[in-house]
């Protein structure tokens, strides 16, 4: 009998001889590297993902993956570096990576709150503490996800926040990861967010390039909450070049009667997967998914999420809003699953779309998998053009057309930004978007001169 071995594309093969040639240095106890040895393992039988695999059929990384780029091992740190993270406001805990290594230089890491223990992600992987490779591993619904067994192999480092039982952090922690752009690179980072039994944390990711080459960006965060504990999770994606390749997890496990609410906005981000695997790990929890995306040219942004519902009594809510000009791709694909034994749970899922132009695309992929019969879960997906009565009411009041365009994709965004509970991180929210509104309509007024 003759087996069919498929061929490897040269990013694959570079991919292979970069894991060969880096395990060996790549911080982790032996559980860890068997972790990594594993993780390759499966990511060698599967490549690449590509569009004939259901849950990447409009992102095919095999296809914009057309080579690999070498790996970063160091961080760069640069002027343009230094003057990013200068320019973050002031207060609260600020953690740098750089090409996807923490730089404790550029952190504050002296007066921590109590309760608030913070270390690289490279000083975890060799502790040898027991529970680590679960940990990483996430939840069961991400296991066969090719993007996360590169990840899981490559991740050279990031951060590990551990949160104590009761422990209340009075403003955001901030985990600022920067592209230095010096030089190409593939960027492989995770960061881990553990938070014990009634903790409350907002934590804020900002994902930025400084630089002008491009990079690919294979990136993920892991939280694990307790029982009873309040965790906001904002992460915004932005000001990276157009060639710029990248796949963004997030993993969560949320215990009971818990509260777990992640928000994102994703501008000028290039091609760009995000994906959510969340596990329900107790009853009576609230879990929140939403975002935003702003595309124009020929930018594309994938928004996956797999919402699993293992326990009765949950309740989870996903909105995300595109609104997408040019030649700009937009792609939802939301799958909630209840297990059998997960009764009275509460789902609903929407995706609404605004399409600014002819060129402009959005794919939208709304699932439900329900084997209990005592649920109420719906699911909504809307695309559209700018509403033609909105606009004239606002021209008719003296607005030129740029301007009230502005005005109601404004509002039709903060629709989604208004789950974010921090009143700070909402106007910055509001903030970037009106940027780019801004220069959508400056850009509006300069065609039609």
């Amino acid at each position: 009998m003759s087996v069919v071995t498929p061929l490897k594309t040269a990013a694959e093969q570079a991919l292979s001889a970069q894991f060969a040639a880096a395990k060996a240095e790549l911080p982790g106890a032996l559980p860890v590297r068997k972790l990594r040895e594993d993780a390759f393992a499966g990511f060698e039988v599967r490549g690449l993902p590509h569009r004939r695999l259901e849950t990447w059929r409009y992102t095919d990384l095999r296809g914009l993956l057309r080579e690999a780029r070498p790996l970063a091992e160091t961080a760069t740190v640069s002027a343009a570096v230094r003057a990013r993270v200068a320019a973050l406001p002031a207060g609260g805990v600020r953690l740098v990576l750089v090409d996807g290594v923490f730089v404790p230089e550029l952190s504050t890491l002296e007066g921590l709150p109590d309760g608030l223990a913070v270390h690289s992600l490279a000083d975890a992987l060799v502790s040898g503490r027991d529970d680590l490779a679960r940990i990483l591993s996430g939840p069961g619904v991400a296991s066969t996800d090719a993007g996360l067994m590169l990840n899981t192999a490559l991740m050279r480092d990031g951060v590990f926040v551990e949160i104590e039982a009761g422990t209340e952090l009075a403003q955001p922690l901030t985990i600022l990861s920067l592209a230095s752009g010096e030089e190409e690179r593939a960027i492989f980072h995770r960061s881990v967010v553990l938070a014990g039994a009634g903790a409350k944390a907002t934590i804020v990711e900002i994902s930025e390039s400084v630089g002008s080459a491009a990079s690919q960006i294979n990136g993920a965060i892991v939280f694990e909450t307790g029982d009873e504990s309040d965790v906001q999770h904002v992460r915004v994606i932005t000001r990276h070049r157009p060639e710029t390749v990248q796949v963004q997890s997030l993993l969560a496990t949320v215990g009971g009667q818990a509260k777990f609410e992640s928000f994102a906005l994703v501008w000028n981000a290039g091609t760009l997967r995000q994906q959510h695997f969340v596990r329900y790990a107790g009853e009576h929890t609230q879990i929140g998914l939403r975002g935003v995306s702003l595309l124009g040219g020929s930018e594309h942004s994938d928004v996956t999420l797999v919402m699993d519902h293992e326990v009765p009594h949950g309740t989870s809510r996903e909105l995300f809003k595109s609104i997408i000009g040019g030649e700009g791709t937009g792609v939802f694909q939301g799958k909630v699953i209840v297990r059998q034994h997960a009764q009275k749970t509460d789902g609903g899922m929407k995706s609404n779309a605004l399409l600014l132009n002819d060129g402009a695309t959005m794919f939208n992929k709304p699932e439900l998998e329900i084997f209990a019969d005592d649920v109420v879960c719906g699911h909504g997906a809307t695309v559209a053009q700018i509403d033609g009565e909105q606009l004239f009411y606002l021209m008719a009041r003296g607005l030129p057309r740029p301007q009230a365009e502005a005005l109601v994709l404004q509002a039709f965004a903060g629709e989604a930004v208004e789950f974010v509970q921090d009143e700070a991180l909402r106007e910055m929210v509001m903030g970037e978007i009106e940027a780019w509104l801004a220069a959508r309509e400056a850009s509006s007024v300069v065609s039609a001169i």
